[in-house]
């Protein structure tokens, strides 16, 4: 792990200074009590393979600390042995005990890079001298810690092998028995099951710090797959409200302006229309057009989101009338049948929702501007019916045409009218129907009446 100076930015690390692994919620201010190994690994994450080596793991301020407290522990067991020899060994043994001792205190620090060799180092001099008692102990505690497991209990094995004929010539018939015998195997056991249990706790906080992050990134993907869906569905709602606001106005403005073009052209009927009949089907196409306007400065008042919004209500199921009275100055032949009970659709408490009721309205306006599109001159009956408990019905019928309208009298349309007026009541709780019956067409809409 390459360190960072003033100015300089690590392979590992951001420029923030923090490691390139990390994730939100971790914290490393406190990063120097972790041991290096797992401190590297936990900022590099489970992708990518943690470093091997001394030269590539530098130690941490708790790795300092323990290596050098064990060093400590090693010299203070050195000195303790150096100054209480057995007497029942021979003076050549005696003599170099303590260097032997010394050395194994000194070869400690080595333990991270080697911790096998270090251990088979000490196997003879572990089993035959005093003093390496300090050092044998940290070699079996960094055995079961940093060797793999079959390795470990190899080592292990012969460890307790060479020291069987010292335990047998000297230390049984010299220091307490067989008792002394016992002491040997679970001297090393000792030490040995706790550098293994470490390393299974080191282990197990790698393997929980892995799934935390792989939840971490489970979880970022659902949340941008939620984000796409909701941007999608904005998508959605902007294209059918923008459809919905202008489709029906531009159908009248094309209504009017055909109307005005055929009874002024050159091909048109003997009776020509006055000056007076003139401006007001150009005054009639200027107020269609304001409309669509206005209307469209409230779609993209709301889009932007500023305070603008609400100045001019939403049109819902009282409008429904003055829809029905637009088409027919636009010469649409329309009938409207309005079979409920306006004080109960204006209860807050059970009547429709706000957006069912604007649902009903975009229904209605649907319908007549598709009836004016694809049965002009045909006669169109609105029925909107609904009490609490029954629910809302909403349906425009028309007669259809011989033929299909061409040429001038051809409205153009982005055929997206009916799919989102299905979003819409499905979106309301309720269902969107149309259908052919003989020669008439119809469309329904069945609403809930209360909360869905």
């Amino acid at each position: 792990m390459t360190e960072t100076g003033a100015g300089k930015t690590g392979a590992g690390e951001t420029r923030a200074g923090k490691p390139a692994g990390e994730t939100a919620g971790e914290s490393w201010e406190h990063r120097w009590l972790l041991p290096a190994e797992l401190r590297d690994r936990l900022r590099a994450g489970p992708d990518q393979a943690p470093a091997t080596g001394a030269s590539r793991v530098r130690r941490s301020g708790r790795d300092w600390l323990v290596d050098s407290l064990l060093f400590a522990w090693a010299v203070g067991a050195w000195l303790l042995f150096a100054a209480n020899l057995p007497g029942y060994v021979p003076g050549w043994m005696r003599a170099f005990d303590p260097p032997i001792g010394a050395l194994g205190c000194l070869a400690i620090w080595w333990r991270r890079r080697h911790p096998v060799l270090l251990a088979v180092a000490l196997i003879v001099p572990g089993a035959w001298t005093s003093t390496s008692f300090g050092p044998l102990t940290v070699a079996i505690l960094n055995l079961g810690l940093r060797a793999p497991w079959r390795t470990g209990v190899a080592v292990l094995a012969a460890h307790a092998l060479t020291a069987l004929p010292y335990t047998l010539v000297y230390a049984v018939p010299n220091e307490g028995g067989w008792a002394t015998f016992a002491f040997y195997p679970a001297y090393y056991l000792t030490f040995f099951s706790w550098g293994a249990w470490m390393r299974l706790r080191r282990q197990t906080v790698l393997r929980l710090s892995d799934e935390a992050r792989a939840e971490a990134r489970r979880e970022r993907a659902a949340h941008a797959r939620r984000l796409a869906d909701a941007r999608r569905a904005e998508r959605e709602a902007i294209a059918r409200e923008m459809h919905d606001v202008l489709a029906h106005r531009m159908s009248l403005l094309s209504v009017h302006a055909g109307a005005l073009a055929y009874r002024t052209g050159k091909d048109a009927p003997a009776t020509a229309l006055s000056s007076a009949e003139i401006s007001e089907s150009a005054q009639l196409i200027r107020d269609t057009a304001h409309q669509a306007l206005e209307e469209l400065r409230e779609v993209l008042t709301v889009l932007r989101g500023t305070d603008a919004v609400g100045e001019s209500p939403q049109p819902e199921l009282a409008d429904i009338a003055d829809l029905v009275a637009d088409a027919r100055s636009a010469g649409q032949r329309v009938t409207l049948v309005a079979a409920y009970d306006a004080d109960a659709v204006d209860d807050p408490a059970a009547g429709p929702r706000g957006q069912v009721r604007r649902t009903a309205y975009r229904v209605v306006q649907e319908g007549l501007t598709n009836a004016r599109k694809h049965a002009p001159g045909r006669e169109v009956a609105v029925t909107v019916t609904g009490a609490p408990g029954q629910g809302l019905t909403v349906t425009v019928a028309n007669e259809l045409p011989a033929g299909a309208p061409s040429g001038a009298s051809a409205i153009p349309g982005a055929g997206a009218g009916l799919a989102g007026l299905e979003e819409r009541a499905a979106l309301d709780g309720g269902t969107l129907t149309h259908r052919v019956s003989g020669t008439s067409f119809a469309l329904t809409a069945e609403l809930p009446w209360g909360q869905p």
